[in-house]
């Protein structure tokens, strides 16, 4: 994991023969804004300049980010993806921006950034070239790590085109985290290693873990609730050998947030929100935050559903049930409390009931003897108190989902218990 030692620490590591250490970074999931899905590789800014990747538009998202509440919710980093770099390296051999889409240079851009109390992310590539073309770092490690780190970068995403065999795609990710722990500059280090490996070979994600702070599996989010359907039932379906491993320091990454885009209903937005928050997910949107509508803002901005996705105890959460088309997902949180998602997989009809035993949860351990219910989304609702034999009747729209928390009461008279049986309504939104 990259770490934000000097280079002696990182030199003693080496000499015992040790994984990376551990940084401290990402001790919850990372949060911020990643231009790529929504603005991809833009790089016409005469005729498209409120789109072109450029630093106008990290900066006007800076701009907001501190402006509009979402740094005070936690979304910290402003992250730039592909196509930021000229179409070659410079005399001494370093990368450099594109100079007409940034001018100033990324240093300028970084300081504007901590200006506005934020980090800057930047995008790089272990092989010889980046997805879209542009110089990657194979050969050139602790060079592109020293300059990420005089430039003042907060973070690196580090993409795995063009990286040959596997064996040159591990160790160009190993060295580019030892690279980044001997400039001596905090840098959160973003991976996309397993998800180059899984067509092949199923990685070591305790390895992967020692080096990265979170890391990518699946195939790029798109705007589309197909994209959506696909990473969970990815996710759902591997989570025996992904679950366990996510923990405090490093994460398994699902992929951008597209809520406030065009591709999602609002019940798929909630779909998203929601089960990203159970999955402990690092938190990057991408999307256009000058003119994001209310709702999706509302919904980016949920301080109770950031709390779940933000949880201290660090648990991933994983899907417990798949029932006629319905999901149930839970997550442990701090104080014996769980998260609890109800999804409706349906595509067809109107919103339909959904009923579950208690006991369920949490091993049968989240309501016993008792705890209390509070519906976080579409809608914040409270339904009371509940028993470990209690039934919930959940009434959920079509690709949408109903987020609720559960935490355990130790003792309680029985006579303050709700009914063993409970429906928990939700209007069609």
């Amino acid at each position: 994991m990259a770490v934000a030692l000097g280079w002696a620490v990182a030199a003693l590591v080496l000499a015992e023969g040790a994984g990376a250490l551990d940084n401290g970074l990402a001790r919850t999931p990372p949060m911020g804004w990643l231009h790529w899905e929504r603005f991809l590789c833009t790089t016409d800014c005469a005729n498209t300049p409120h789109a072109c990747v450029s630093e106008q538009l990290f900066m006007q998202m800076a701009d907001l980010l501190a402006a509009d509440g979402w740094k005070d919710v936690g979304y910290e980093y402003v992250c730039i993806d592909d196509c930021w770099m000229a179409p070659s390296r410079d005399g001494g051999d370093r990368l450099q921006p594109d100079p007409e889409r940034f001018p100033h240079g990324i240093r300028q851009l970084a300081d504007y950034v901590h200006s506005k109390g934020l980090k800057l992310g930047i995008y790089g590539d272990v092989g010889n070239k980046t997805c879209a073309g542009y110089p990657g770092s194979y050969g050139h490690y602790d060079l592109d790590a020293q300059t990420f780190a005089d430039w003042g970068v907060d973070l690196l995403k580090f993409d795995g085109c063009y990286h040959g065999t596997l064996d040159l795609l591990a160790e160009g990710y190993k060295n580019m985290s030892l690279a980044l722990n001997k400039t001596g500059r905090s840098i959160v280090y973003s991976c996309e290693w397993p998800f180059y490996m899984l067509p092949v070979q199923k990685p070591n994600y305790t390895e992967v873990k020692q080096y990265c702070n979170h890391w990518r599996n699946f195939a790029d989010v798109f705007d589309a609730w197909i994209s959506i359907k696909s990473i969970l039932d990815w996710t759902a379906s591997h989570q025996d050998s992904i679950v366990d491993v996510a923990g405090p320091g490093g994460w398994n990454d699902p992929d951008m947030l597209v809520i406030g885009n065009f591709g999602l209903s609002w019940d798929q937005q909630v779909t998203q929100m929601a089960l990203w928050a159970i999955m402990a997910a690092p938190l990057f949107m991408s999307n256009d935050l000058r003119q994001i509508n209310p709702q999706a803002k509302r919904l980016l901005q949920n301080k109770e559903v950031i709390a779940i996705n933000q949880d201290p105890l660090g648990k991933q959460g994983y899907r417990i049930t798949k029932d006629n088309n319905f999901e149930l997902w839970e997550r442990p949180l701090t104080g014996r409390a769980y998260a609890v998602a109800v999804v409706n997989r349906h595509e067809i009809g109107g919103p339909q009931l959904f009923t579950f035993a208690t006991s369920i949860l949490g091993n049968g351990l989240a309501c016993n003897p008792a705890c209390s219910i509070q519906q976080i989304l579409p809608t914040s609702e409270d339904y009371g108190l509940h028993n470990w034999v209690s039934f919930l009747k959940v009434k959920v729209n079509p690709t949408g989902t109903v987020l609720l928390k559960a935490a355990v009461i130790e003792e309680l008279p029985e006579e303050k218990l709700a009914p063993k049986s409970k429906k928990l309504s939700l209007d069609t939104l």
